[in-house]
């Protein structure tokens, strides 16, 4: 009762509010920033297709999703993702982009020659950001279907509306009707509009023509978690209650930005990235999966235990690894300096539902975590360096004030921008059902980036749990510039993790926290608490 609010009705669009210039969002500024080439910087998904799809039918379902969700006729007019345009519905031609490909035995190596096909294709500039490819394998065998979206259009969240929206569609144009998807109540050049405005402290035109009052209902539950797959994962708790009015306070959030930067961070590789030298090409990567076994406990029963979230515990794991990996080559200290990824689908505007927006929503921000020095050994050493890592993911503030003060705000962003920057980037993409038969996902490791763009982080850890008959599988592929680590020193640190993951499981014991209780307790009172109460 202290902290429920009354729903606030979804805003109505005018017609065409989704069409039309916007400006940049902080991801997209991100990327421009990051420089090198971005045509082919897309996601792709693969799926079993049954033998009667038909290239009409295909082509007329991908044209019901792109006139319905505005975002995947973006264009690019301008250098630096500069001049971003979304043309209106019927602009982009569905049969311009969507290909029929006969397939003999080897269906595998034509859906990888595929991928790389549709990934050359794309070009922003001219407005071409999606690629379709039936892989048609006889009228007797189930095909595949490969479907590519840059980037700049698309997250992992998007894909849990386009995939179905696809479907529905093309069961409509089977049966000879009109597909008819589902309204988006809010477009993504709104929340563009939006999220530009909050970088101002006056009112502002929003597509349509209406004025917000910058001074509007701040008081809000922002973070419900929704439990969906996050684009590259995020690791945060939802249930957390950032308000509107917390962003608008620039002083205070700048200072905690600051504080969580402003840092120890020993240098992870041999030495600094060099954009000119450590591009995608010379990526490297190592797979790593845990079992059900060891995978279904750090999953459930030990963030359960704590009151907290898988992200909790896998990124509790992340920083007692990586504390361990540096001491063992010389270096000292304990707290890690890492990148997260955030859906970036935060409630802060009232009247916003982006529950049926599809876009690049991401918000990348920066955590420091201390998780000690008592390893993962013992069940009091376990337990604190839990606690510990979950309260201090629960204190970052709002991931999308850090996006609008870094990369929006003129004033900010070069203070955050000469701030250490974190070298690992760490991303949970959530769990994703691994099923049998057609229109189902087929797993792989495609989605890609033009050989020449500059990599971004000395070393990135993207984590999914695929979930199989047999239960979770826990997997994560590590990925570094060559030159810059070795793959045996990623080898050492990935297995250290794992092992610290392995420990976290056996001896985590459980417990409150600060942020789990609506009274004011530290954590030694509540510990005593909790140790008076178990002894009774």
């Amino acid at each position: 009762a202290a902290v429920a609010v009354e729903e606030e009705a979804v805003e109505g669009e005018p017609e065409g509010a989704g069409i039309g210039p916007l400006p940049a969002t902080p991801i997209m500024a991100w990327l421009a920033e990051r420089g090198g080439p971005i045509d082919g910087f897309n996601q792709t998904v693969v799926l079993q297709v049954p033998p009667n799809l038909g290239l009409g039918h295909l082509t007329v379902a991908v044209q019901a999703v792109l006139d319905c969700h505005d975002v995947l006729r973006l264009r690019v007019a301008g250098p630096g993702l500069s001049g971003l345009e979304v043309s209106a519905r019927g602009a982009v031609r569905a049969a311009e982009w969507v290909r029929r490909v006969e397939v003999g035995g080897d269906l595998e190596g034509v859906v990888a020659g595929q991928v790389e096909l549709l990934r050359s294709e794309l070009d922003p500039v001219a407005g071409r950001l999606v690629g379709v490819a039936w892989l048609d394998a006889g009228p007797e065998v189930s095909g595949r279907l490969v479907v590519t979206v840059h980037h700049l259009a698309v997250d992992g969240v998007s894909w849990r509306i386009l995939l179905p929206d696809l479907f529905a569609a093309w069961e409509a144009a089977m049966r000879g009707a009109v597909p008819e998807l589902a309204p988006v109540p809010t477009s993504f050049r709104t929340w563009a509009h939006r999220l530009q405005d909050e970088t101002h402290d006056r009112g502002e035109t929003h597509p349509g023509g209406e004025t917000r009052d910058r001074d509007e209902t701040h008081d809000r539950d922002e973070a419900r978690d929704r439990g969906e797959v996050r684009d590259r994962g995020e690791v945060r708790d939802r249930g957390e209650t950032h308000g509107r009015d917390e962003i608008r306070d620039r002083a205070a959030e700048l200072d905690r930005w600051t504080e969580i930067l402003d840092g120890p961070d020993p240098r992870v590789g041999s030495r600094p990235l060099d954009p000119r030298i450590d591009t995608v090409a010379t990526l490297r990567s190592l797979r790593l999966t845990l079992p059900p076994e060891q995978a279904e406990p750090l999953l459930t029963t030990v963030p359960a235990a704590f009151h907290g979230r898988a992200g909790d515990v896998l990124l509790t794991g992340l920083a007692l690894a990586v504390a361990h990996w540096r001491r063992k080559r010389g270096g000292r200290g304990t707290s890690v300096l890492l990148d997260l990824e955030g859906h970036g689908r935060e409630e802060i505007f009232p009247g916003v539902d982006l529950s049926r927006t599809v876009g690049w929503f991401t918000a990348m921000y920066p955590v420091r975590l201390d998780a000690g020095i008592g390893g993962w050994a013992d069940e009091r050493a376990v337990t604190q360096a839990i606690k510990k890592v979950k309260e201090q993911l629960r204190a970052v503030p709002n991931p999308l004030s850090y996006g609008l003060l870094r990369h929006l705000d003129p004033t900010t962003g070069p203070e955050l921008a000469a701030l250490p920057q974190p070298q690992i980037v760490f991303n949970y993409l959530g769990r994703v059902a691994v099923a049998e038969g057609d229109w189902n996902l087929v797993p792989s490791g495609f989605g890609g980036h033009d050989p020449g763009m500059p990599v971004a982080h000395t070393l990135e850890i993207n984590v999914t749990t695929h979930d199989r008959r047999d239960g979770p599988h826990l997997e994560a592929v590590w990925s570094w510039p060559e030159g810059v680590l070795t793959g045996a020193e990623v080898r050492d640190l990935a297995e250290t993790w794992s092992e610290a993951l392995e420990g976290l499981a056996a001896h985590g014991r459980g417990g409150y926290t600060p942020s789990d209780l609506l009274v004011d307790l530290d954590q030694n009172e509540i510990d005593r608490i909790q140790a008076a109460w178990e002894k009774r």
